[in-house]
């Protein structure tokens, strides 16, 4: 379990699960067979870092978002601004109202993955992937 970080509240929230409910057909191995897609969570310092990191992108972003301003190159612009390198930022078209954005914060690696629409500006902090380098997805498996 994980301490609160600053601005968080003390009810830490419940951890994520493995589906123990034996809702894969015997002999299915696809969790397994993708298990290099799913993120490493982050822990104590290094998930602060993370919720901190999260909250500077979030309202960095906000103002754009209350504009209706989804051109990726504007949210992109908005995250090298926090000081962000150019290399490590990832924005993109999610649609006519929406953007998508990936970040390497740092090299251990931290990473930011989020989406902006009409609605809400969403981020994720997370520590890479397994058998990978750096923040974005892998394509390929073991």
């Amino acid at each position: 379990m994980d301490l609160p970080c600053p601005g968080e509240s003390p009810t830490p929230t419940p951890p994520r699960s493995a589906d123990t409910s034996g809702s894969a057909a015997p002999g299915d191995r696809y969790a397994e067979n993708h298990g290099f897609r799913v993120p490493f969570p982050l822990h104590g310092q290094r998930r602060c870092d993370g919720l901190a990191a999260v909250g500077r992108i979030e309202a960095a972003l906000e103002p754009l978002r209350k504009r209706g301003d989804f051109a990726p190159e504007h949210t992109r612009d908005a995250l090298t601004g926090l000081g962000y390198p150019a290399g490590k930022v990832r924005s993109y078209e999610n649609g006519p109202t929406g953007v998508s954005f990936l970040i390497e914060v740092d090299a251990s690696p931290l990473c930011v993955e989020g989406r902006m629409d009409r609605d809400s500006t969403r981020a994720d902090p997370f520590g890479g992937y397994p058998d990978h380098s750096g923040c974005d997805t892998p394509s390929g498996g073991h």
